[in-house]
């Protein structure tokens, strides 16, 4: 027989004597990932322009654009991260700072468990608007909801308006209420203050007793998104909304 032939017949068949373990390993099932212990709801409010979609995107996938488009209604991302031993799935919902999406943004406030509320630390009217962010937190957010205020673009120290004293001033007239400076371009202190948060909602709802609230079936909500501002007229015609013992609410 040609030698050629020879070397192409060893080298693409199989040896008798090859080892039964690597057949043996290449069907091995990988293991599934460890489940979520929690699933919390977190809301970023704001005016528009003080960058909350540039902090989720920052937080959530580690990166930057310099021309974020203006959210149109609501936006979210997931995250997973470890705290206290348990492993909690974040849903992250960026909603838009334009009045004219009030009605359906309003209806995020209901299951949040965290609520992080954004200014612009160079824009003094991002900050007047502050109050007016809070009627809304009071009006439709839990009251065992945590709050966090963040000054968003510390990048630009140089054309601050509103100073960190001014800040603190006002997170200390409102009882329970965190506040943090960040910067999401330079990635300074993002993380830190989203982990904070939910460091504080785990000890604050003891949730092992308490139960968090779940969504099902959000993975099929970025669909929607684009849809929200026609097709959505009351949020609980879409969720199902299950708490630990088993209650329900919404379309179940």
């Amino acid at each position: 027989m040609d030698s050629r032939y020879e070397i192409q017949r060893r080298a693409g068949g199989g040896s008798a004597n090859a080892s039964p373990a690597l057949g043996v390993q290449s069907r091995r099932r990988k293991m599934p990932p460890r489940p979520a212990d929690y699933k919390l709801q977190i809301i970023i409010i704001g005016s528009r322009g003080v960058g909350k979609t540039s902090l989720m995107e920052r937080f959530t996938d580690d990166t930057f654009c310099e021309a974020c488009k203006s959210t149109v209604g609501v936006d979210f991302k997931i995250k997973t991260v470890e705290l206290r031993g348990k492993k909690i799935r974040l849903q992250i919902w960026d909603t838009a700072g334009q009045e004219r999406f009030n009605s359906i943004t309003s209806a995020y406030y209901r299951g949040a468990k965290g609520i992080v509320l954004v200014y612009d630390i160079t824009k003094q009217e991002t900050f007047d608007d502050l109050p007016k962010w809070m009627k809304m937190i009071d009006k439709y957010a839990s009251e065992e909801a945590e709050l966090l205020l963040v000054g968003n673009k510390l990048d630009c120290e140089t054309d601050r308006i509103i100073t960190k004293q001014t800040a603190e001033r006002f997170t200390s007239r409102i009882s329970g209420m965190r506040f943090c400076e960040a910067s999401a371009k330079d990635n300074f202190n993002v993380e830190e203050c989203f982990l904070k948060l939910v460091d504080d909602i785990l000890a604050k709802n003891s949730l092992t007793s308490s139960g968090a609230w779940t969504l099902q079936g959000v993975e099929s909500w970025p669909m929607l998104t684009p849809m929200l501002p026609t097709v959505v007229s009351s949020w609980l015609d879409v969720l199902c909304v299950v708490d630990h013992s088993g209650s329900t609410r919404g379309n179940c």
